[in-house]
C-alpha cells in the first residue's frame, strides 16, 4: 500500500514535469518569440508559470508570436484543471469506480458527497470550464471590440482569468481597464467561479435547481470565506489607497478598484494598479491574500480559504476546557485542525527558505526583504503579481521561483495525499506530553 502512495506521487510529479518540459521545448523553438530565439531558462520559466498557473513573468507575453501565445494558453488550461482531471484518470485506470485508495486521493478535492465515477467527475468538469469561459469570452468580446487580435485576446483573457493565471497579452496587464467596469467586473467573475471550486460549483448549481434543500457544510464555508476575504479586502484596501495610488479616481471607480485589487490576489495575478504603486500596507495585506489563495478543487493555489477557516474558528473557539471545536452545529475533527496546521506550516517553511535563498542570490542586486517576500509569496499562491522585478533576476534565481511555482502548485497536493500506514493509536494509547503553550 505505502508504495501504491509514493508510486502515485511520483506519477503526479511525473506528469507536471513532463508537461512542462515540453513546453519550455515548444517555447524554444524559433519564431515562436517575436524578438528572437528565447533562452531557455526564460522558456523554462514561462511553461512552469504557466502549468502552475502563477502568471509571473520573466518576458512579455505579448513578445511571443501567436503560436507562441497559444501554446502559453494551453498551458494554462492543462496546468489550472491538471490535478484534478489527471488524479482521476490515473486513479480510475481501467476501473469504472476509484478505488479505496485512490479515494485518499480524490478526498483532497472532494467530500463524502462528490460522485466517485471519474467519468462523471471529469464531465462536470470540462462542462463547467467550458461554460464559464465561454461566457467570460464572449463579455471579453464586447469589451475588447471583437475585431481582428481581440478575438484571440478575448479567448485567452479567458482562460487565463477562469485558470486564476493572471498572463495577459497585453504588457501592463489590465491597467488601461481601471475604469472599465465590463472588463473589471467580468474577470471578477472569471476569477472568483474559478476559485471557489467545481464542487462548490456544483452544490450551487443542484440547490438553484431544487436537487438539493441547502449547501453543503464545505461550500457553506467556502462562500462565507470568500464574501469575506472581498468584503474586508475591499474596504481595506479603499481606505489605505483613496489618497495614494487611487487619488485621480472617482468614488465609484475607487471603490471598484479596491474590489479588483481584493480579488485578484486570490491567485489570479491580474492588477488594475500597479502593484508597486501600493501603500506598504496594501502590499502587506496583499501577501496575506495571495498566501490564503482559492478554495479546495480550484484552479487556484495558496493554502486554500478552508485552512484559513479551520485555523480562525480554532483560534477563536477553542477552549482549554475542551477538546473540540464547534461551529454552524458541526465539530471539527482533530484531524482537519492537524491538517491545516501542517499545511499552513509546511507552507511558510517554503516561502522562508526561498527567500531566505533569493536574497543570498541576489545580494548583490540590492533586493529588499519586501520585495523578495512578495515575490516568493506570489510564486507560492500562483498568484502572479509582482512589483516588476521578476525580469530583472538572475538565473539561479529564476530557478528558486520555478521550484516555488512548482512547490506552491503541486508540492503541497502531493505531500498532503493520505498514507496507509496503520499507526498503533487504534490499539494502543501513548503517554501525553506536557508542553506549555
Amino acid at each position: 500500500m505505502r508504495l501504491r502512495i509514493a508510486s502515485d506521487k511520483v506519477l503526479i510529479f511525473s506528469f507536471f514535469i513532463s508537461v512542462i518540459l515540453i513546453g519550455s521545448l515548444f517555447l524554444s523553438i524559433p519564431g515562436v518569440f517575436a524578438p528572437g530565439k528565447l533562452r531557455y531558462i526564460d522558456a523554462l520559466f514561462t511553461a512552469t508559470s504557466a502549468v502552475c498557473v502563477t502568471g509571473l513573468i520573466t518576458v512579455d507575453t505579448p513578445d511571443f508570436s501567436l503560436v507562441g501565445q497559444s501554446i502559453i494558453m494551453v498551458l494554462i488550461q492543462v496546468g489550472g484543471l491538471g490535478i484534478i482531471t489527471f488524479s482521476t484518470i490515473f486513479l480510475s485506470s481501467s476501473r469504472r469506480r476509484i478505488s479505496i485508495v485512490g479515494r485518499g486521493v480524490v478526498g483532497e478535492y472532494s467530500i463524502s458527497e462528490v460522485e466517485y465515477k471519474p467519468k462523471v467527475i471529469i464531465k462536470a468538469i470540462i462542462k463547467y470550464t467550458l461554460i464559464f469561459e465561454a461566457v467570460g469570452f464572449f463579455l471579453y468580446l464586447l469589451a475588447f471590440d471583437g475585431k481582428g487580435s481581440g478575438i484571440f485576446d478575448a479567448l485567452f483573457h479567458s482562460v487565463s482569468a477562469f485558470c486564476n493565471a493572471g498572463f495577459s497579452t497585453y504588457r501592463n496587464s489590465l491597467e488601461n481597464y481601471i475604469n472599465d467596469p465590463l472588463v473589471n467586473l467580468n474577470t471578477m467573475f472569471l476569477i472568483i467561479t474559478g476559485g471557489l471550486g467545481f464542487l462548490v460549483i456544483k452544490d450551487i448549481r443542484k440547490s438553484l435547481t431544487g436537487q438539493r434543500k441547502h449547501l453543503s457544510y464545505h461550500s457553506a464555508i467556502v462562500l462565507k470565506t470568500t464574501i469575506g476575504l472581498l468584503i474586508a479586502g475591499t474596504i481595506a484596501f479603499f481606505i489605505l489607497e483613496r489618497d495614494y495610488s487611487m487619488a485621480g479616481l472617482s468614488f465609484p471607480q475607487k471603490l471598484l478598484a479596491s474590489l479588483f485589487q481584493a480579488t485578484t490576489p486570490r491567485t489570479a495575478g491580474f492588477d488594475t494598479i500597479s502593484q508597486g504603486s501600493l501603500s506598504q500596507g496594501s502590499q502587506l495585506l496583499t501577501v496575506l491574500f495571495m498566501f490564503i489563495g482559492a478554495s479546495p478543487a480550484s484552479t487556484g493555489g495558496g493554502i486554500k480559504t478552508t485552512t484559513f477557516y479551520i485555523l480562525l474558528i480554532t483560534a477563536f473557539r477553542y477552549r482549554d476546557s475542551s477538546d473540540l471545536v464547534s461551529y454552524g452545529k458541526r465539530k471539527l475533527p482533530p484531524r482537519l485542525i492537524f491538517k491545516a496546521v501542517g499545511v499552513v506550516v509546511k507552507a511558510l517553511l517554503i516561502i522562508v527558505a526561498a527567500s531566505v535563498l533569493l536574497i543570498i542570490v541576489e545580494a548583490g542586486s540590492n533586493l529588499s526583504l519586501a520585495d523578495a517576500v512578495f515575490e516568493i509569496v506570489s510564486a507560492f499562491g500562483t498568484v502572479g503579481l509582482s512589483k516588476g522585478i521578476t525580469a530583472g533576476l538572475g538565473d539561479l534565481s529564476k530557478i528558486i521561483l520555478i521550484l516555488t511555482m512548482f512547490a506552491g502548485r503541486v508540492g503541497l497536493f502531493a505531500l498532503a495525499l493520505p498514507k496507509t500506514k496503520r499507526d498503533v493509536d487504534g490499539y494502543a494509547e501513548l503517554p501525553n506530553a506536557e508542553v506549555l503553550i
